[in-house]
């Protein structure tokens, strides 16, 4: 292990990550993307919202009314053959900005200790805008209301599918739960893989605070190759430099995180990936610690049927465990991590979809801090802005006093 000293700020790196940039699966994946960025690019991209800006019952007015109010001169032009003009007095070729706005409340009891706990609680309110200027620019805010912070905020470009740049600050591209909204989980939460690896709502492994899954940065991806005769798109690819320092902050160190993913869908709906993530992570006692990472994931949804399973491995050090009096690390300083997890969701009728899962978290990589839960979770989707959760949690934790302890939650999810 070497310990250096820049400018007052102490770096500590492990004697393995001497001298590495990448390692094998990243490197694999690094030059594969590279090749493909060779590839022609022909068709425009579809620049239809994702679910998670919807539109609710009450924003659906306000959406009708901007259609309304705004002249067809203001508006983006009715057909995409029409050549577009550039100058700072042009109005038209932009879209009607989309409002839209959720809310999820829950009641959550637990087992766990010697007394039983149980309390209601509001999870998240976010409110959120989309659209798109000059056909290929797409933007979207997003804010949290709760605890009042930033999100999102984002502009891409999207003309071709092929090709796609997008900057500011999001979701990072390493898994494919992180990047999901609450409502498509299917679960009341998300995996331990994804809240630890990609700090989303648990600390990182290298000791970095929650930070709801993001950060900010430039991000490059496309979909490439259709092939079969519903011309599914083959490979699908992205690649993003973020500061590597969390939501709404700037970074705090020299170097820059790296997150990548090629992933293949040999059917359609059927996707298979590998991830990778090479970074630094400067904590609040200065020391920076190497955090490298792989994923292997594949999810598959087609008729309403839902299958995810992802595996992730994350080695370096935690910058937290470094004593920067003694200069020595903690005993027990954790060197690796890892996780799994395997969710199906079965649709039974129209408004009910019954979904389970198998999630494991094991913070030292050793069956001694393995973190086991058991899932069972019924979705009452009454209405596309109306849905209801009960889920049944068994937890299995060899890392704490009392190892086994049941969990139950009920939710509640408004589109408004």
């Amino acid at each position: 292990m070497e310990i250096i000293e820049d400018r007052g700020r102490y770096v500590a790196f492990s004697d393995e990550d001497k001298g590495q940039f990448f390692w094998p699966p990243f490197k694999l994946m690094s030059f594969i993307f590279f090749c493909l960025l060779l590839s022609p690019s022909v068709s425009f991209a579809n620049t239809e919202p994702d679910d998670e800006y919807k539109e609710g019952f009450l924003t659906s007015f306000l959406n009708r009314g901007l259609q309304k109010i705004m002249t067809k001169a203001e508006t983006k032009s009715e057909t995409k053959d029409e050549p577009l003009r550039y100058g700072r007095n042009i109005t038209k070729y932009i879209s009607v900005p989309q409002f839209g706005g959720y809310v999820i409340g829950k009641y959550g009891y637990s087992s766990k200790g010697n007394v039983s706990t149980n309390s209601f609680e509001c999870r998240m309110v976010r409110i959120y805008v989309s659209g798109t200027i000059l056909r290929d620019f797409k933007y979207r805010v997003q804010v949290e209301l709760k605890n009042p912070a930033m999100r999102d905020y984002t502009l891409e470009w999207v003309r071709f599918k092929e090709f796609q740049i997008k900057g500011g600050q999001f979701k990072r591209c390493f898994t494919y739960e992180n990047p999901m909204n609450p409502w498509d989980l299917g679960l009341g939460n998300y995996s331990q893989v994804a809240q630890h690896m990609t700090a989303l709502l648990k600390d990182d492994p290298s000791g970095e605070t929650a930070q709801n899954g993001r950060d900010i940065g430039l991000q490059i991806q496309g979909d490439l190759f259709p092939v079969g005769k519903d011309r599914h798109r083959l490979i699908r690819y992205q690649a993003a430099v973020y500061n590597g320092n969390g939501q709404n902050k700037k970074d705090n160190n020299k170097q820059k995180d790296f997150i990548g993913n090629i992933q293949v869908q040999p059917i359609k709906d059927l996707y298979i990936g590998l991830f990778g993530w090479k970074g630094t992570y400067t904590g609040a006692n200065g020391i920076s610690v190497r955090r490298n990472r792989w994923a292997l994931c594949g999810k598959f949804e087609r008729k309403d049927w839902s299958v995810r399973a992802e595996y992730a491995h994350h080695t370096g050090r935690n910058a937290n465990d470094f004593d920067t009096e003694t200069m020595t690390w903690k005993e027990g300083s954790t060197r690796k991590a890892d996780g799994w997890y395997i969710v199906v969701g079965a649709p039974v009728t129209s408004w009910l979809k019954i979904y389970c899962s198998y999630d494991v978290y094991r913070k030292d990589a050793t069956w001694g801090t393995m973190k086991s839960i058991y899932n069972l979770c019924p979705n009452f989707q009454l209405h596309k802005n109306l849905m209801f959760q009960l889920q049944y949690n068994y937890v299995n934790d060899r890392t704490a006093t009392d190892h086994n302890y049941h969990e139950l939650w009920a939710q509640a999810y408004v589109r408004f």
